[in-house]
């Protein structure tokens, strides 16, 4: 089948390696200059590296070279996919700088039309497929306040863009820089101009917790979070085996430990001492996203060169003729010729049409995908990558095998009725565990490693539960995952 693919990032280039080992034509649009997708040139900005060690973010037969560091840097990640769409001879398939502008399905929903754009030289082409693959990612569009008196602050010389719009320290030095949010990429983006910029504030609507790299300065978090246990410390939708006892007669001891790694924190990072303590338990820290600590963070907030201005907000952009400044919601008015926003991102797919987006989403807007990958009445259309989770890469290499096997008929899904029952309950669960901060429906932390369990189960090859019990208590390895690919290709006969 011709298979066209939306971006070139771990989604898309997992994707193409993957149905092309299966007999598939595939081709894949990226409208950036690079393959990469949040690690490309175009959206990194100084200080970003992965949250996860080198150890869990690679893909299943593909690991880092040995001398990465823990934690790559942005641009390691994306030389990385480089070398992955090399090694697998993905090259020819790839079409950068090529933007999707529309993509129409037929009258009949068996083929798609795929309207692209050459973004250098304008040149425009029209191609069919039998398949059509969402992979552009939920961190596709960023989303950008629209601060009051925002137009005559940038007419008087002053900047407002989103944290992947920052790309070097000449663009902050001798300025006054003032960061909105909270999350890893504001923290990162502050400590990385603060020994550039004239003076750095971060404005924090609300405090979250953040975890240290190595807790105690000893232990890898990746024994925390990255682990079935730590998993299991949270409480899933649907409860089986140990998950019971943590969170039924066990749930002192579950409460006890995520206690002792509070109390941990709180002392490691002086949130006392520099009264920045959130509010809230540290079990709420996987509501939404788990933020690392960024490394001298903290220290530059006591050393005076990073500001946190807490519980406030913008109230408005003000030029006048002695600067330009940022008015707080707190009353307090602060230099800033720079705006940075790490503010999230919209979950956007504007080159399909609107019946077809009102089909895959709801009134909120939050995006019904069965296992977070296909549509239920929309045909011959799949979105991969949709599940934000600590092992992204996995979820989007196993759902690349979970396509592969629908589209060669090995998989059966349930009825059009029991997948809207599935999403429709998955939906309410993760309002009412998030509080709405679910980015439409398409984060799962901290659920990365159930979600692939439910793939995997799904086309019959669920892991040994031998494996299963070695990640209970250490590192989910990709590795672990080789053997699913190995054998559903000999299953279809490839």
């Amino acid at each position: 089948m011709r298979i066209v693919i939306i971006g070139a990032g771990f989604a898309g280039l997992s994707t193409a390696k993957i149905l092309k080992a299966f007999g598939h034509e595939v081709t894949v649009f990226e409208k950036e200059a690079d393959v990469g997708g949040v690690w490309s040139a175009a959206r990194r900005y100084p200080g970003l590296t992965t949250q996860n060690v080198r150890s869990t973010y690679a893909l299943s037969d593909f690991p880092y070279p040995k001398d990465y560091p823990e934690w790559p840097s942005g641009e390691q990640v994306q030389v990385y996919l480089a070398n992955y769409a090399r090694h697998f001879q993905l090259d020819q398939h790839i079409h950068l700088n090529c933007e999707v502008s529309a993509a129409q399905p037929s009258a009949d929903g068996t083929l798609w039309t795929v309207n692209t754009v050459n973004r250098l030289t304008k040149a425009r082409a029209i191609q069919t497929c039998g398949y059509l693959m969402v992979c552009n990612g939920i961190f596709s569009e960023p989303m950008v306040p629209d601060f009051p008196g925002a137009a005559e602050f940038t007419r008087a010389g002053g900047r407002v863009c989103h944290t992947s719009q920052l790309h070097n320290h000449a663009e902050v030095t001798g300025k006054h820089v003032l960061v909105v949010g909270y999350g890893k990429s504001s923290c990162d983006v502050a400590q990385a101009v603060s020994t550039h910029a004239a003076s750095t504030n971060v404005v924090a609507r609300h405090l979250i917790w953040k975890v240290p790299r190595k807790l105690m300065n000893v232990l890898n978090y990746k024994f925390l979070l990255l682990t079935r246990m730590g998993e299991g410390l949270f409480k899933y939708i649907h409860l089986k085996g140990f998950e019971r006892f943590l969170h039924g007669v066990g749930k002192p001891l579950r409460n006890s430990m995520l206690g002792q790694v509070q109390w941990v924190v709180t002392r490691q990072c002086k949130l006392k001492e520099l009264d920045l303590l959130p509010p809230q338990p540290f079990e709420t820290i996987a509501r939404s996203t788990v933020s690392l600590v960024t490394d001298g963070f903290f220290e530059n907030v006591a050393a005076g060169r990073i500001k946190v201005k807490k519980n406030a907000e913008i109230r408005k952009l003000l030029a006048r003729p002695d600067g330009k400044f940022a008015e707080l919601s707190t009353g307090e008015t602060i230099p800033a010729d720079l705006v940075v926003c790490g503010t999230g991102w919209h979950q956007r797919v504007p080159f399909l049409p609107k019946h077809i987006v009102e089909q895959l989403t709801d009134a909120q807007g939050n995006f019904r995908l069965y296992r977070s990958m296909i549509p239920v009445h929309v045909p011959r259309l799949a979105f991969n990558g949709y599940n934000s989770s600590f092992f992204s890469q996995l979820n989007c290499e196993i759902g690349a095998l979970w396509i592969a096997d629908l589209i060669g008929g090995g998989l059966k899904l349930p009825s059009a009725a029991e997948q809207n029952q599935t999403i429709t309950a998955r939906l309410a669960w993760m309002e009412e565990r998030t509080e709405g901060k679910h980015s439409r429906g398409t984060n799962i932390i901290p659920f990365s490693l159930h979600h692939i369990d439910e793939l995997l189960q799904d086309i019959g090859l669920p892991l040994s539960a031998l494996t299963r019990f070695k990640q209970w208590l250490l590192p989910a390895d990709p590795a672990d995952y080789t053997p699913a690919t190995q054998r559903l290709l000999a299953r279809h006969g490839k």
